[in-house]
């Protein structure tokens, strides 16, 4: 499964969101299994289906704030100026 971009996943509504997790999980759990007795063959899926699972979940995190699409990505941190050190 390729990964999805977050603002596809911005698209998505909470009910398939919460579908596109359950399913990643079980096949992060399918992957773990073929690891553990040395049948998987693309070892990178397994961080990739973490890596999925944590973006869909800051979607839905977000969704569940109400932030906004734009928002979250626009915001720029603060600049801070740099402390004299005491001696």
């Amino acid at each position: 499964m390729p990964t999805t971009k977050p603002s596809e996943l911005r698209k998505l509504s909470v009910p398939e969101l919460q579908k596109r997790i359950q399913d990643t999980k079980k096949e992060l759990m399918e992957l773990r299994f073929q690891s553990s007795i040395g049948q998987l063959d693309k070892n990178h899926r397994v961080a990739e289906a973490k890596r999925e699972i944590a973006r869909m979940m800051t979607v839905l995190g977000e969704k569940a704030r109400g932030v906004e699409a734009g928002e979250a990505e626009a915001k720029p941190a603060p600049a801070q100026k740099p402390r004299a050190r005491k001696a």
